[in-house]
């Protein structure tokens, strides 16, 4: 089934590559091309702008996908989804419309040492204006956080908790459902960043019962620049503006305006119409092959990379033990060698993996290492491609062989 679903991928079949990157952004089907391609040619106009049959079209397509986005991840009312620009500006706009305005001196902010910067340098922010603490929840041996650790950093005194639901490094599953349950009987809010669970694995935010979610539609075969913000609708309604101007007002006096309500207050300018078109139809592709078959998918390879890169005894693998509890990310080293050097390699022979920091210093700084190699797998990925990871890092380990062992 999968070289089956390989074809429905342009890129993979016009380029002789592996692309080992979609932790990063994933490929694009022919049908989500092909979604964008037929807005702009059918139905390009702005919406909510205009009263000719064009513009309400447009507006027609675009609220449409609301609605299939909130039943998709199963939000009780479709005002609850937030259109953005990508997780990163979710996690922006819950921090300073709702952190900004909550946060007291000596309140608690706490966020795990595993968050994508984009969960973490807002809050550094916010708490730094606000007076309040921002505290880590570590992780153990096994690249996972424990229980005692939840229960040991989240407190009477916390008001707010992050989480990635999977880590973008390490690919370990967080208990966010537990995470949540706790936070809650200590009276704080928790905002969960499943962008890279989402491509993966069914969310249901009233099951988890998120107060906020956020995740980027590029990671799962959307567009770039189209990402999702998802809260509760009460905590919405009491939360102010991120940005200001067209489409998110009510009333604009000289020195005074109102807001419109949700989910417009929270959707300034013009949107990313046609991002959102191409969501709407990632979300198709997804229902259509059923999160069962890409998690059965996903597993077969997941697991063959995990037993074939542990044969290598010249790399350091970053990831929990328990398979249960892993993703699809796999992070490495070659020993001796930098990770550009190896990502350089291994690209001249057709491999594309990450190589950096991924955006997560200070959990790199926790595990004791400045970078990685991060090869990051989606249900387009095939056993054959991690035989080619394989033999790049083979052929990397000779090439560096005789300057390491000095």
């Amino acid at each position: 089934m999968v070289n089956e679903i390989k074809k429905d991928f342009p890129i993979l079949e016009n380029r002789n590559i592996t692309y080992l990157d979609s932790g990063a952004t994933t490929q694009k089907p022919q049908q989500v091309i092909n979604a964008v391609e037929e807005f702009y040619k059918k139905f390009n106009a702005n919406p909510h702008r205009g009263a000719y049959t064009l513009s309400m079209e447009a507006t027609e397509y675009y609220e449409n996908t609301r609605t299939k986005i909130a039943k998709f991840i199963n939000a009780k009312h479709r005002e609850e989804i937030i259109f953005s620009k990508n997780a990163t500006e979710s996690l922006n706009l819950i921090a300073y419309s709702y952190g900004m305005d909550k946060l007291k001196k000596d309140d608690e902010v706490v966020i795990s040492i595993m968050e994508h910067h984009s969960n973490l340098v807002p809050w550094q922010k916010v708490t730094k204006q606000t007076g309040s603490k921002l505290n880590y929840m570590y992780m153990n041996e096994k690249f996972e956080i424990s229980d005692e650790e939840i229960e040991n950093k989240i407190t009477d005194k916390t008001k707010i908790v992050g989480i990635t639901h999977v880590s973008n490094v390490l690919g370990t599953i967080n208990n966010v459902k537990k995470i949540i349950k706790y936070a809650h009987k200590k009276g704080a809010v928790v905002v969960v960043d499943a962008s890279q669970s989402i491509p993966h694995m069914k969310i249901d935010v009233q099951d988890l019962d998120a107060d906020f979610l956020v995740f980027s539609g590029h990671k799962m075969l959307a567009p770039l620049g189209i990402g999702v913000l998802y809260g509760k609708k009460e905590i919405l309604n009491n939360m102010t503006p991120f940005l200001m101007g067209g489409d998110m007002i009510e009333y604009v006096y000289e020195q005074d305006t109102t807001f419109a309500p949700l989910p417009n207050k929270f959707e300034a300018g013009t949107q990313n119409v046609e991002g959102v078109i191409g969501l709407g139809s990632a979300i198709d592709y997804i229902e259509s092959i059923g999160y069962d078959k890409i998690q059965e998918i996903e597993n077969e390879v997941i697991s063959y990379a995990r037993q074939e890169l542990s044969k290598l005894d010249y790399l350091t693998l970053y990831l929990t033990p328990n398979e249960q509890n892993h993703s699809g990310v796999i992070s490495f080293n070659i020993n001796g060698v930098h990770p550009h050097d190896v990502a350089s390699i291994l690209d001249a022979e057709g491999v594309c993996v990450r190589s950096g920091n991924h955006c997560a210093q200070p959990l790199l700084r926790f595990i004791g290492i400045d970078s990685t190699c991060r090869a990051s797998f989606y249900f387009y990925n095939t056993k054959e491609d991690v035989d080619k990871l394989v033999a790049a890092l083979n052929k990397s380990y000779e090439m560096f062989k005789k300057y390491i062992e000095k």
